[in-house]
C-alpha cells in the first residue's frame, strides 16, 4: 500500500462533513424555535459549502484512509448529482410541510445525513465502506418515511420501508462476508487484481457472495422482483420524501453497482445474462403495475421500476459507452421525475387534496401554466423527443444494439411505447376530464418556482445539448475504467 493511500487526508472527505456539520447544527439547535426556523437556510448553506468542495475535486485521482476513500471523477459525478438532489428536495418541500403541519427541523437534518451517505457510497472501492454508506443513507429514510405521524399511511411506510431495508441490509452483509471469505478482501481493487486465482480456488463463495450482494442492491434500486415494498411506500410517505426516494437512493444504488459489478466482478461470467433477465423482468413488471394505477404518486412509483430495467440495460451492455449513457441517463431522470413530484406537491398542498387522478380533473383550464409544465414531465418520462427522457433512452438502447443486444433492445422499446399510455394518461386527465365544481386553487412559493424552472430548463436543455453532458460522463467514466 503507498502512503498517499494509508494517509489521513481530511481533504477528501470536506464535501460529507460539510453536510455533516450542517445537521448537527440543525439537530443541536432544533429545541430553540426562533432559530430552528432557520434549519432549511442551515442545510442549504451546508449544500452548498459541499457542492463547492465536490466541484475542486473534479481531476483529482486520490485515494485516503488506508484505500477506503477514493476520490475520483466518477465519485465526484454522483456526488454532485446527489447535492442537486438534495437541493431540489428540500425547496419542493419547504411549504409543504408547513402546510401538512410536519415541519420539523429534524427533517432538513435527515435530508443531509441521508445525502452523506450516498456520497460515501459513491466515493470508495471497500466493499465494508459501501455497506456503512448504504446504512448511513438507509437510516435516514425510514424515519423520514413516517414523518407524517398522524397519517397511517406514513407510518405503513416507514414500518415497511424499515423491514425491506433491513432484509436487504442483511443479504448484502451476508454477501459481503462471503467475498470475503473467498478473497481475504474487501477491496475492489485487490479483488481486481486477485481475480483468476480467486475464482480457480473459491469460486463457489464468491459467486455466492456476489448473488447475496445483487440481491442487497436489487432492493435498494427496485430492481424486480425485489420491488413490491415501492407501490405503498412511495404512496404512504410524505410526497417530497417520495421525490427524494425516487432519484437520490436508486441513484446510489447503481453508483455502488457500476463500481462493483462493471469493476470488480467485471471478469465473472454470467453476470450479463443475469442483468438481461433483471433488465427485462423489471421494465415489463414496473410498466405492466403502472396501467392500472388510479393514484398519480402510485403510477410513478411503479414507473420507477420501469426505469430501473431501462439503466439495467446499460448494466447488461457493460461497455465505456453504455456506462456513459446510464449515468446520463440518471441526470436527466433526476431533472423530470422531481419536475414531476414537484408538480404533484403542489397539488396536494390544496385544501383537502390527495393525488389522485380525479383531482387532475379541469386543471388545464384554472392552471394552464402548470398543466403545461406536468405535460412536458410526462412527455419527458415516455420519452419523446426533444426532451432529455428521448436522449436518455436513445444512448442507452444505442449501446445495447451496437453491442449485438437487439431482443433486449426490442423489449425495451416496447416497454417504452406501453408507458405512453400512462403517462398521456396524466396529460388527458388535466386537460380534457371535465371537473364537477371547481378547481382548488394552486398556491405558488418562490421555492416550488425555482425548483419548475430549473427542472423544465433541465429536462428542455439537456435535450437540446445532450452531448455536453454525454462528455461529461464519459470523462467521469475514463479513471473508473
Amino acid at each position: 500500500m503507498d502512503f498517499t493511500s494509508a494517509s489521513i487526508n481530511f481533504e477528501l472527505i470536506y464535501s460529507e462533513i460539510a453536510l455533516l456539520s450542517a445537521a448537527f447544527l440543525i439537530l443541536v439547535t432544533s429545541a430553540q424555535r426562533h432559530i430552528a426556523r432557520l434549519a432549511p437556510l442551515v442545510a442549504l448553506l451546508g449544500m452548498a459549502v459541499s457542492m463547492f468542495y465536490a466541484v475542486q475535486q473534479w481531476g483529482n485521482q486520490m485515494s485516503g484512509f488506508f484505500g477506503m476513500v477514493t476520490c475520483d471523477d466518477f465519485g465526484t459525478a454522483f456526488k454532485i448529482l446527489f447535492l442537486i438532489v438534495a437541493m431540489l428536495v428540500l425547496l419542493i418541500a419547504h411549504r409543504y410541510l408547513s402546510v401538512k403541519r410536519i415541519s420539523n427541523p429534524e427533517f432538513y437534518a435527515l435530508l443531509l445525513i441521508s445525502t452523506m451517505g450516498m456520497m460515501v457510497m459513491a466515493n470508495t472501492t471497500d466493499l465494508l465502506v459501501m455497506f456503512l454508506g448504504l446504512e448511513i443513507m438507509s437510516v435516514p429514510l425510514y424515519v423520514m418515511a413516517g414523518l407524517a405521524r398522524r397519517s397511517l399511511e406514513s407510518n405503513e411506510a416507514g414500518i415497511k420501508y424499515f423491514i425491506m431495508g433491513a432484509f436487504a441490509s442483511a443479504f448484502l452483509l451476508l454477501g459481503i462476508a462471503f467475498v470475503f471469505g473467498a478473497s481475504g478482501t474487501t477491496d475492489l481493487r485487490r479483488i481486481v487484481a486477485d481475480f483468476s486465482f480467486i475464482v480457480s480456488n473459491f469460486s463457489y463463495y464468491l459467486y455466492v457472495g456476489a448473488g447475496l450482494i445483487l440481491i442487497g442492491f436489487g432492493f435498494k434500486v427496485a430492481a424486480v422482483p425485489f420491488h413490491s415494498w415501492v407501490p405503498d411506500v412511495y404512496q404512504g410517505a410524505p410526497t417530497p420524501v417520495t421525490a427524494f426516494f425516487s432519484v437520490g437512493p436508486k441513484a446510489a444504488g447503481f453508483a455502488v453497482m457500476l463500481r462493483i459489478f462493471l469493476y470488480g466482478f467485471a471478469q465473472m461470467d454470467l453476470l450479463s445474462d443475469l442483468f438481461w433477465i433483471l433488465a427485462v423482468l423489471t421494465m415489463t413488471v414496473g410498466n405492466i403495475l403502472a396501467l392500472k394505477q388510479d393514484n398519480v404518486k402510485r403510477m410513478l412509483a411503479c414507473s420507477s421500476i420501469a426505469h430501473a430495467g431501462y439503466i439495467l440495460v446499460a448494466l447488461c451492455v457493460g461497455s465505456s459507452d453504455a456506462l456513459a449513457a446510464a449515468l446520463f441517463y440518471l441526470v436527466g431522470y433526476a431533472m423530470f421525475n422531481l419536475g414531476a413530484f414537484a408538480v404533484v406537491t403542489l397539488l396536494e398542498t390544496r385544501s383537502g387534496c390527495k393525488s389522485d387522478f380525479t383531482e387532475l380533473n379541469g386543471m388545464a383550464s384554472s392552471a394552464p401554466y402548470l398543466s403545461a409544465v406536468l405535460a412536458l414531465f410526462m412527455f419527458a418520462l415516455s420519452g419523446f423527443p426533444p426532451t432529455v427522457g428521448f436522449f436518455g433512452k436513445f444512448y442507452v438502447f444505442s449501446t445495447a444494439v451496437k453491442s449485438g443486444y437487439i431482443l433486449l433492445t426490442v423489449i425495451g422499446v416496447m416497454n417504452s411505447f406501453l408507458s405512453v399510455y400512462y403517462y398521456l394518461r396524466v396529460i388527458k386527465t388535466s386537460y380534457f376530464d371535465k371537473l364537477e365544481g371547481t378547481f382548488a386553487p394552486v398556491t405558488y412559493s418562490p421555492a416550488i418556482m425555482l425548483v419548475l424552472v430549473i427542472t423544465v430548463v433541465g429536462t428542455l436543455g439537456l435535450g437540446f445539448f445532450p452531448d455536453q453532458v454525454l462528455k461529461l460522463s464519459q470523462s467521469a467514466l475514463f479513471a473508473f475504467l
